[in-house]
């Protein structure tokens, strides 16, 4: 039989190695390290811009203050200002090249200016002590000692990392489906975008396996490159050759090197499976510093190295020559990140501070929400509040105050419940949208499962834990059953859930805020029937949202002519329509939540008087709407703490560390807006007054009696100013609005128009000429 030719790559290594080294030691970059939390002395050690980026890094890493090195391959085409052709070559063998850099980095790593001392890890003392004796075998025996001494692997406190070029010479790098990587990947560093469905715990791999020999008492050092291997048995030291002694070795675990690993899934997104397939997965490895990188439900594009995997044990039986393959992975991208992980810069700083410069913040931002769907302004205000969230409060005794704020819209059909929910789910940085009758109540909260890999029973989070610190949508949920909605019971108040199934007793964290979308009994709302009726949902569960927004669709000719205006807009030209202001993208919108999120406000003791007070009276309509079919919702303490949250969510909009009567105020507002839909004429004219003077008198009306014991008739213009532009209305509306009611004698203003009386007053208030008598013109 003829043997098969050898071919021969010309490919010079040891020129490749010297370009790399000349680029590690000369690039410098415009940026250098970050220097957050960096004294003035570190500065100068590891920012020194006449060493460059990578000498700076490496010396980082030799004074064990970090732990990885990432090579950009971008700052390779940017040193040889070209497409550089190692950068090529590492694409297509990318697992060589990892070698190549690291055995460069070990020959030109600089000296450590901080020396070992008590401080430090064990296992920074053994790799230094193991280096020492490396140089000093090499002194003592020249070359001929380079057998006799430590693997690179063991010696390296690093990790390295590739990160695939973006540059203009590589303008367009491709994202693939899990679908579109192909044989022909193999070897090379791609990258691949999905959605994260697994992740395995962090467990230790063994990379460098050490022996000592019961016999003469040397160390042995066995690399392990692959899945399994053969433990070396008969100790091949010189001394135990020469005396024929062989012997036994036993593994050494202290002296051994792990690398932290963990198994990852990532599976195709929505848009990227084709009509009539199911998603595909992949597996992901994490090797080294770049674990823990993502979570269950992140959107990731993850760069990696395509690479087979031969089955091992009956699997391999079971397979014959079939292979599985993997991605080692290299670099995450997350596309959304979580509030606290997103990263600060000028640009976006400057964006929020003209956006709060031009005021009216509140406004912009809901009619940012979804801007292609029509009206709904106080849905969107909800939602936006939904976004931001109150405060979690913890006590001294451990126990919890949520401060995630729920929201369900109830609505007749077609009135876009289901597309504000999908704009949510993506707008939020972990939004996970579920359906009422594609879920169950183990696929809401956690399902046991048994480890493909260990074989035990584990649990798998549904998605109230894929959502924990996000937000969950759950569209159609009244179609639920109700074995499956009592699931969600604790989940919305102690953001538990409690699981005892298969021997596993656990509590998991669930800290999301539920956004549910329903529908009327019997599909549309009945205006014959009460609203309880027509809600048709638990009071336990009612009582838990925080907001019940009641959206009817009633025929009425302005309205209908500007919806279909509007809809006939966005078709035309996929767009919304042109408005006062140009609406904000969801990453600028993620970025001003990110911030205010930031602050927890308080509430002082005379807000907090003002919301007992609204409190009450809100007690006393419910006990009044009682005996009538007017009855909404019941008013229980949860609405307490729901006024409580809005309006720490409407301070932490404004960047406030105090929650003040607007806030109050807009929250109240908000829950009475939340049914305005529901009266119509004949029952509460007040409700469908929408006009913004009819507002404004509202809030002036409302601040006059904040007192709750008496009617405060006079009050300063700037008092008044400050709390009507407050709530997002101009000055010229509220000129308007005085203008008009000084007309129909509700009010006058005095004093050169510093002050405004209501003419009306109580015979217990003081005259409008007259001064008063003690201090009732208050001022906040």
């Amino acid at each position: 039989m003829a043997s098969l030719r050898s071919i021969t790559v010309n490919v010079d290594y040891n020129d490749i190695k010297e370009r790399i080294t000349y680029f590690l030691q000369n690039y410098k970059s415009n940026e250098q390290l970050d220097e957050y939390d960096m004294d003035m002395d570190d500065q100068a050690i590891y920012n020194d811009p006449s060493k460059g980026k990578y000498m700076n890094i490496l010396q980082k890493v030799a004074d064990r203050k970090q732990s990885t090195i990432l090579i950009e391959l971008d700052d390779i085409d940017t040193f040889e200002n070209a497409r550089s052709d190692i950068v090529d070559i590492i694409l297509e063998n990318t697992h060589r090249y990892l070698e190549i850099f690291s055995s460069c980095i070990d020959a030109i790593i600089p000296e450590a200016t901080i020396d070992i001392n008590y401080k430090d890890d064990v296992l920074d003392v053994i790799l230094n002590q193991r280096r020492i004796r490396n140089e000093a075998r090499l002194q003592e025996a020249g070359t001929d000692a380079e057998n006799d001494m430590f693997p690179p692997q063991l010696t390296r406190r690093y990790s390295l990392y590739f990160k695939p070029p973006k540059n203009k010479f590589r303008p367009d790098p491709i994202s693939l489906a899990v679908r579109d990587v192909r044989g022909a990947h193999l070897g090379k560093l791609i990258t691949v975008r999905g959605i994260v469905t697994r992740v395995s715990d962090v467990k230790p791999a063994l990379a460098v396996n050490a022996y000592t020999c019961d016999k003469c008492g040397s160390e042995v050092f066995q690399e392990v490159k692959s899945r399994q291997f053969t433990p070396i048995t008969q100790c091949p030291s010189e001394t135990c050759r020469k005396n024929e002694t062989k012997g036994q070795l036993f593994m050494a675990t202290r002296a051994s090197k792990f690398l932290p690993f963990q198994d990852v899934k990532i599976q195709e997104m929505a848009d990227q499976v084709p009509i009539g397939h199911i998603p595909r997965t992949l597996t992901i490895h994490f090797t080294g510093e770049v674990v823990r990188a993502v979570s269950p439900g992140d959107v990731v594009d993850i760069a990696g190295i395509f690479l087979p995997m031969p089955y091992t044990g009956f699997k391999a039986l079971r397979a014959g020559l079939l292979t599985d393959t993997y991605l080692e992975a290299q670099h995450v991208y997350q596309h959304k990140k979580q509030y606290d992980a997103m990263e600060r810069n000028a640009e976006m700083t400057f964006q929020i501070e003209e956006l709060r410069r031009k005021g009216n913040v509140y406004d912009k931002l809901a009619k940012s929400i979804a801007p292609e769907i029509y009206g709904h302004d106080d849905v969107k205000k909800a939602l936006l509040l939904l976004l931001i969230g109150g405060v979690t409060k913890e006590m001294g005794d451990g126990m919890k105050i949520r401060g995630d704020i729920n929201v369900c819209l109830m609505g007749d059909p077609g009135v876009a419940k289901s597309q504000l929910l999908k704009y949510i789910s993506k707008v939020a940085p972990r939004g996970v949208y579920t359906t009422g009758r594609g879920s169950s109540g183990v696929g809401l909260t956690a399902a046991v499962m048994r480890d493909p890999v260990t074989d035990e029973m584990v649990l798998e989070g549904g998605a109230l834990v894929l959502a924990d610190n996000g937000i969950c949508c759950i569209d159609e949920f009244d179609k639920m059953d109700d074995t499956d909605r009592t699931a969600i019971h604790e989940v919305m108040e102690q953001q538990t859930i409690s699981i005892s199934k298969a021997g596993i007793n656990t509590t998991l964290n669930a800290r999301t805020s539920i956004l549910a979308a329903a529908n009327p009994l019997y599909g549309r709302y009945n205006p014959r029937i009460s609203p309880v009726e027509n809600i048709n949902l638990p009071a336990a569960l009612l009582s838990r949202f925080d907001i019940l927004l009641l959206i009817l669709d009633t025929p009425e000719r302005d309205l209908d002519e500007r919806l279909a205006s509007h809809v006939a807009y966005v078709h035309m030209h996929s767009k919304p329509p042109e408005m006062d202001f140009e609406p904000l993208d969801p990453n600028m919108i993620r970025e001003y939540i990110s911030r205010a999120r930031e602050k927890r406000p308080v509430v002082p003791k005379d807000v907090s008087d003002y919301i007992v007070g609204a409190y009450v009276q809100m007690r006393q309509q419910q006990k009044r709407d009682e005996g009538s079919k007017r009855q909404f919702s019941h008013t229980s303490p949860r609405t307490l703490l729901a006024v409580l949250r809005m309006a720490q969510a409407l301070a932490r909009l404004r960047f406030d560390d105090k929650v003040i009567f607007g806030d109050v105020d807009e929250a109240l507002r908000l829950l009475e807006a939340s049914k305005a839909s529901l009266y119509d004429n004949s029952v509460d004219a007040e409700q469908l007054d929408s006009t913004s003077a009819s507002k404004i008198y509202k809030i002036v009306r409302d601040l006059a009696n904040s007192d709750g014991e008496r009617f405060i008739s006079r009050w300063p213009m700037q008092t008044i100013r400050d709390r009507v532009l407050g709530k997002g209305f101009t000055d010229d509306q509220l000129q308007e609005c005085i203008a008009e009611y000084s007309a129909l004698g509700v009010w006058q203003i005095y004093r050169n128009g510093t002050r405004l009386a209501f003419i009306n007053a109580d015979a217990s208030d003081e005259e409008i000429t007259g001064e008063p008598d003690s201090d009732v013109e208050m001022d906040e």
